[in-house]
């Protein structure tokens, strides 16, 4: 028996029939586990993990709101035999086999209507958590641009000067940009309860013809942050646009553009942090329209 399933054992009462490793990402570990008390996906951390818990804490606010769509279960354990281990156990959920066009987009899409209606009473979270494996601050924000201009942007771009990422050449077009974000964006829009990594890889058509939502980064912000990146690297078909602009009855205005670049030089900064030069250019051209 291996420390994985030895720790799942102790620690969750999980009797493992079966594990499949499933590779590494953002230092922490994942493999599928089939047990006696059905299947699951375990990501494994050393030590008391931030990250997990912070994981953890995000699908249980979805699994509460998102009351139109599937969040798996999840549960987090601390493994105190030998060195000290994180445990986040989610719910295996079942994937549909089909890879042609999605058929589940308008369900998605009306499910992140119902999601972004419920609100809170400001901008940001009750704890911080982690965009990947960057620190995502959520501190309670009352203006929606100086949220985002601190919280999104400027903590952005503080980790990529600090791993070397950001040329001194870009500061110019940066200070422009901070200084035309109450322009840009909406001072007081209803805070939504947003996903927050909405690409995607985190969206999962499911074999029931259901749509569920995984790997959160959640906050309370313009619920036009999730639509903004699910326009970045594709995979959301028309449907789930129409359905989600009838069910919000809030279909794209002619500053739609513009926000929607703001919006996703956030996820571009992340990625140039986590993957390098393939993202400056895009960095680049996003700072020098504005």
């Amino acid at each position: 028996m291996g420390r994985l399933e030895d720790a799942l054992r102790q620690v969750a009462a999980l009797e493992v029939r079966s594990t499949t490793p499933m590779g590494q990402a953002h230092g922490v570990r994942r493999t599928r586990v089939r047990s006696s008390q059905g299947d699951w996906l375990v990501k494994s951390a050393p030590g008391p993990s931030d990250q997990l818990a912070a994981e953890a804490d995000g699908l249980e606010a979805l699994r509460s709101a998102a009351t139109d769509l599937i969040v798996p279960q999840s549960r987090l354990y601390l493994s105190p035999s030998g060195e000290e281990v994180s445990l986040l156990l989610i719910e295996w959920l079942r994937e549909s086999p089909d890879s042609g066009s999605d058929t589940r987009g308008g369900f998605l899409g009306r499910g992140l209507a119902a999601l972004h209606r419920r609100g809170g009473s400001g901008y940001g979270y009750t704890r911080d958590n982690f965009i990947g494996r960057g620190h995502q601050p959520n501190p309670w924000t009352k203006t929606w641009p100086a949220f985002f201009g601190e919280s999104r942007i400027l903590a952005m771009v503080s980790a990529a000067r600090s791993l070397g990422r950001w040329p001194s050449r870009w500061d110019r077009s940066l200070d422009a940009l901070l200084h035309r974000l109450p322009e840009l964006l909406p001072t007081t829009p209803t805070p939504a309860l947003v996903h927050g990594d909405l690409w995607g890889g985190n969206y999962l058509r499911l074999a029931s013809g259901q749509a569920a939502l995984i790997d959160p980064a959640v906050y309370y912000g313009h619920s036009e942050v999730d639509l903004a990146m699910t326009t970045l690297f594709g995979g959301f078909d028309s449907s789930f646009y129409d359905a989600y602009h009838a069910a919000s009855g809030a279909p794209p205005d002619s500053e739609w553009a513009d926000r929607r670049d703001v919006y996703n030089l956030y996820h571009v900064i992340n990625h140039l942090n986590l993957f390098g030069d393939a993202y400056e250019s895009q960095v680049a051209a996003t700072l020098s329209r504005f």
